[in-house]
């Protein structure tokens, strides 16, 4: 990891409903390396999500600065995987894959050559044919994040991707993800409340806790990759990261 590609300091998010004014981020600072994988956890309301939609452009902060220093002649920063799918269900799978690159300038065959090389990375090869609803839905988060790496961000926001899923399809998308990060060289900012997931798939996981939400702890993950869940070195992270969690919410 060499320099940082997202930085964000003293940001703050509040707005206004019926008067009150509620105050949702406050003086949030964050560092990103370009190539980490960061993975956000805290308790729901906290404001992890924010943080996702104020980088991608869908919320304005308060106050604080937000820089991002893509690469020279990169058209599409960031893109964002949801919870849900959110797939178009009157086009194909392949179509819902180029979508994002409409308007991009490249020749319909093009996209499709892009769209068809982006459903193999994420092990879809010969489902574009589909629709979205004949798909499972591990499948179809699978085309959202073909979706989202077909424009070539260099950050992939993914906000709590796996958490609609079941177990097994969950543990088997981390792995995938971890491996398309691997071949890619992806910047990965990581929504989640799931503290094994989080240092299952982290190099590093940021606590935000307390209401307004700050960043109130981080955990470095050393484990080396590929990652085993029942390795003892990753349950030692899980307990340390529980404790980090438990401790400062306690704390804000």
């Amino acid at each position: 990891m060499s320099s940082p590609i997202i930085a964000i300091q003293g940001l703050s998010l509040a707005y206004e409903r019926e008067g009150v004014r509620n105050t949702i981020l406050a003086d949030l600072d964050l560092t990103i390396a370009r190539g980490e994988f960061l993975v956000i956890v805290g308790e729901s309301g906290v404001g992890k999500s924010t943080v996702l939609r104020v980088l991608i452009g869908l919320a304005s902060p308060s106050a604080g600065t937000v820089r991002v220093e893509p690469r020279p002649g990169c058209r599409t920063p960031m893109a964002l995987v949801f919870q849900d799918a959110r797939l178009l269900p009157w086009r194909r799978v392949i179509a819902n894959v180029a979508f994002g690159l409409e308007g991009s300038g490249l020749a319909k065959a093009q996209r499709l050559a892009k769209a068809r090389e982006m459903l193999a990375l994420v092990g879809l090869a010969d489902l574009g044919h589909r629709w979205p609803h004949q798909l499972s839905g591990g499948q179809r988060q699978r085309v959202a994040i073909a979706r989202a790496l077909a424009v070539d961000p260099d950050v992939l926001l993914m906000d709590e991707p796996f958490s609609a899923l079941d177990s097994f399809t969950r543990e088997g998308l981390q792995d995938e993800l971890q491996r398309i990060q691997a071949a890619t060289g992806k910047t990965i900012l990581f929504v989640t409340h799931d503290i094994d997931e989080a240092v299952t798939l982290a190099d590093r996981v940021v606590v935000l806790a307390g209401a307004p939400g700050r960043v109130a702890a981080e955990v470095t993950v050393t484990v080396p990759r590929p990652r085993r869940r029942r390795d003892g070195a990753l349950l030692e992270a899980a307990r340390q990261l529980r404790a980090e969690l438990s401790g400062r919410s306690a704390e804000l």
